[in-house]
C-alpha cells in the first residue's frame, strides 16, 4: 500500500500554547491554578505536554484558583499564576485579580478568548475581559498575533515583579493558541514610558530624616504591607534597634516586625490597638514607610498623626501625598532607603524613657483583651491558645474576613513576614481557604491554618475538594457563630440592633430577626463536620472550654486536610473600634 509522503516540519516552529507554558517555564514558574475550557483547552493541553516541570492544580471555582496563585504569591514574593477559559471563567477571576490590585501582589492571570475573528459578535462565552479588568490590573494585554507571545509574557512577569507589584492579565484568543510559530524568547521588551526603578534615595532626604529622628521625643514607625513586599523587614528592626523608636502596623504590615518584641504595638487602625492608636495621635515623629494612609489606618485623615512630622516612604509615588500631605515626602524602594537611613541614624538625643514609659502605662490599661470567666469558647481566646501552641512552629495563617480576621490580627502573634495572608485592602469573603490552599503548596513543610468565619468559608468552601485531591493538607479553624459577625456588630452599635438578614440559619429561627440568647441554637446550619467529612477531611466540632486546646492539637496533628468547627457566641463585639470616618477621640473601647 502506498504511503503518503508528509513535508518534514521544522523542530523550531511550535504551537502558541506551547509558547505560553514554555515562557511560563522560563520565568520560574513551578505551579499554576488553572480550571479549563472550550477556550482554554489548547493551553491545558500544553501543560499536559510539561508536567514534568509545572504542576498543574485544578480548583473547584476559578475565583478559588485566582485567591490560591495569591496564596503562592504572598509566601514567596513570586509571581502567583492562574489561568481560566473565556467568558464566565475570565470573570470568575475578577475579583481575585482585584484583590491582588488593591494589597500590591504579582499576579498574572491568564485567560482563555474567543477567536479573533468572532471577538465582538457576542460569540459562545465571550466577554470583553481586558476591559472589564482595565482598572483593577497593573497591566493587561490581548493577545492577537502569535509572534508576540513570548515578548508579551516576559514583560508581563517584569511589570508584575517592579515597581509597586500587581497582577497583570493576557488574555489568549484561541487561535493564537493553537497558530504555528516560531517563538523569541528573547525579543527586545516594548515597555516605552515604564519606569518601574525607583530612584536612589536622595542624600538630603535621609539626612532630614535622621535629624527628625535625633530631636524627636515621640516618634513612633508606622509600618505597612510595602515593608514585607519590599523584603525590608530586617532593615526595619535595625532602624529599631538603633534608635529604640516604637513600631505600628497596618494590616497588611503584620510580621513586618515580630509581635514579641517590647517595641512592638501592634496594629493600629479602626480595630488597632489602644495604644498604637494613642501613640499615633501624640507622636512628634510619624515614620510612614510603605504604606497608603487608607481610610481604615486614618479615620478622618485631618485629624490623623496632627501633632506630629510625618516622614512617607514608598515606591509608588502617586502614593506620596495622596491621602495625607507630608513633610518629607520620599519616593524610593523602601530597603534602600532604610539601608541608607540605618548607615547615618542616631539615637533621639533626649532619651526616649518617659515616651516609652508612657505606651506601656497605655498598654497597661487597655490591652487586647476578651472576658476569661466567659463559660464558652470565645473566638479571641481560640485564636489565643493557637498562637500560643504554633508559637515555636513554622506556622502560616491565612484568614477570611470579617470579625474573625480582625480577632486573629489582634491575638495571633505573627514573628516573620510573609505567615500572614489577609485580603486587606478589598476585603473579600472566601479568601482564606484557597489562600492557605496556594500557601501550602508553595510552602509544603510549613503548617498553614486558616482562621475563617462560617459565612466567609462558605464562599469557597468548594475547595475542600481540590485540598483533598491534591493532597492539600491546610488545617482551617473555623469559628462559627451562624452569623455574618461583624455585619452583626455595626447593626448592634448604628442601628439599634435590628437584624437585616445576618442570620445563616433558618429563617424561621429567633435569631433571624435578633431574638436569640446571644449564644445561638443548639443545632446549627450547616453541619460543617459532615460537609468536610464528605469531602475526605478529618473533622471535629469543639463547644466547651475543657476541650479547645486538646481539639486544636488533633486539628495540628492531623495528617491531611482537617477543620476544627469552634461553636462561638454571635454578639462578642471586636474592640477597640474607631468608627468608620472618627477620630481616636471617638475610639471604642467596651
Amino acid at each position: 500500500m502506498a504511503t503518503v509522503s508528509r513535508p518534514a516540519s521544522s523542530t523550531a516552529f511550535v504551537t502558541g500554547a506551547d509558547v505560553v507554558v514554555e515562557s511560563l517555564v522560563r520565568q520560574g514558574v513551578d505551579v499554576i491554578f488553572a480550571y479549563p475550557g472550550g477556550a482554554s483547552m489548547p493551553l491545558h493541553q500544553a501543560l499536559t505536554r510539561y508536567s514534568d516541570r509545572i504542576r498543574t492544580i485544578l480548583p473547584r471555582h476559578e475565583q478559588g484558583g485566582g485567591f490560591a496563585a495569591q496564596g503562592y504569591a504572598r509566601v514567596t514574593g513570586k509571581p502567583g499564576v492562574c489561568m481560566a477559559t473565556s467568558g464566565p471563567g475570565a470573570l470568575n477571576l475578577v475579583t481575585a485579580i482585584a484583590d491582588a490590585k488593591m494589597d500590591s501582589i504579582p499576579l498574572i492571570a491568564i485567560t482563555g478568548q474567543v477567536g479573533t475573528s468572532v471577538i465582538g459578535t457576542d460569540a459562545f462565552q465571550e466577554t470583553p475581559i481586558v476591559e472589564v479588568c482595565r482598572a483593577i490590573t497593573k497591566h493587561h494585554y490581548l493577545v492577537t498575533d502569535p509572534k508576540d507571545i513570548a515578548r508579551v509574557f516576559r514583560e508581563a512577569f517584569h511589570i508584575a515583579t517592579t515597581g509597586r507589584q500587581g497582577p497583570v492579565l493576557i488574555d489568549l484568543p484561541k487561535n493564537i493558541q493553537v497558530a504555528s510559530v516560531e517563538p523569541d524568547y528573547d525579543a527586545p521588551l516594548q515597555l516605552p514610558g515604564y519606569r518601574p526603578d525607583a530612584p536612589p534615595p536622595r542624600p538630603e532626604q535621609i539626612a532630614q530624616v535622621a535629624a527628625a529622628i535625633k530631636r524627636a521625643k515621640r516618634p513612633v514607625i508606622y509600618a505597612g504591607g510595602g515593608v514585607i513586599s519590599g523584603d525590608a523587614s530586617d532593615e526595619l528592626r535595625e532602624l529599631v534597634r538603633k534608635t529604640g523608636i516604637p513600631v505600628t502596623m497596618t494590616l497588611m504590615g503584620l510580621g513586618a516586625f515580630p509581635a514579641n518584641d517590647p517595641h512592638c504595638l501592634d496594629m493600629l487602625g479602626m480595630h488597632g490597638s489602644v495604644y498604637a492608636n494613642y501613640a499615633v495621635d501624640q507622636a512628634d515623629l510619624l515614620i510612614a514607610i510603605g504604606v497608603r494612609f487608607d481610610d481604615r489606618v486614618t479615620g478622618k485623615v485631618a485629624e490623623f498623626a496632627q501633632h506630629g512630622f510625618i516622614v512617607h516612604i514608598d515606591i509608588d509615588a502617586s502614593e506620596i501625598n495622596k491621602n495625607k500631605i507630608v513633610h518629607v515626602p520620599m519616593v524610593a524602594d523602601v530597603e534602600d532607603a532604610l539601608h541608607a537611613l540605618n548607615k547615618i541614624v542616631e539615637k533621639p538625643t533626649a532619651s526616649l524613657d518617659d515616651w516609652c514609659r508612657q505606651i506601656d502605662e497605655w498598654k497597661q490599661e487597655d490591652p487586647f483583651s476578651y472576658d476569661k470567666n466567659f463559660p464558652g469558647i470565645l473566638p479571641q481566646h481560640a485564636i489565643a491558645e493557637l498562637s500560643r501552641l504554633t508559637a515555636d512552629r513554622d506556622t502560616i495563617v491565612s484568614v477570611g474576613v470579617g470579625q474573625h480576621q480582625m480577632w486573629a490580627a489582634q491575638f495571633y502573634k505573627f514573628r516573620r513576614p510573609r505567615t500572614w495572608l489577609s485580603s486587606s485592602g478589598l476585603g473579600t469573603m472566601g479568601f482564606g481557604l484557597p489562600a492557605a490552599m496556594g500557601a501550602k503548596v508553595a510552602s509544603p513543610d510549613s503548617l498553614v491554618v486558616d482562621i475563617d468565619g462560617d459565612g466567609s468559608i462558605l464562599m469557597n468552601i468548594q475547595e475542600f475538594a481540590t485540598c483533598k485531591t491534591e493532597n492539600i493538607a491546610v488545617k482551617v479553624l473555623l469559628l462559627n457563630n451562624q452569623h455574618l459577625g461583624m455585619v452583626v456588630q455595626w447593626e448592634d452599635r448604628f442601628f439599634k440592633g435590628n437584624r437585616a438578614h445576618t442570620y445563616l440559619g433558618p429563617i424561621d429561627n429567633p435569631e433571624a430577626c435578633g431574638q436569640g440568647d446571644g449564644i445561638s441554637p443548639e443545632n446549627r446550619y450547616p453541619d460543617f463536620v459532615e460537609i468536610a467529612k464528605g469531602f475526605g477531611w478529618h473533622a471535629e466540632t469543639v463547644v466547651a472550654k475543657d476541650d479547645l486546646v486538646p481539639a486544636l492539637e488533633r486539628l495540628i496533628a492531623a495528617p491531611g486536610p482537617a477543620i476544627l468547627d469552634v461553636q462561638v457566641p454571635y454578639q462578642e463585639h471586636v474592640l477597640p473600634m474607631i468608627p468608620s470616618g472618627g477620630t481616636v477621640r471617638e475610639l471604642i473601647k467596651r
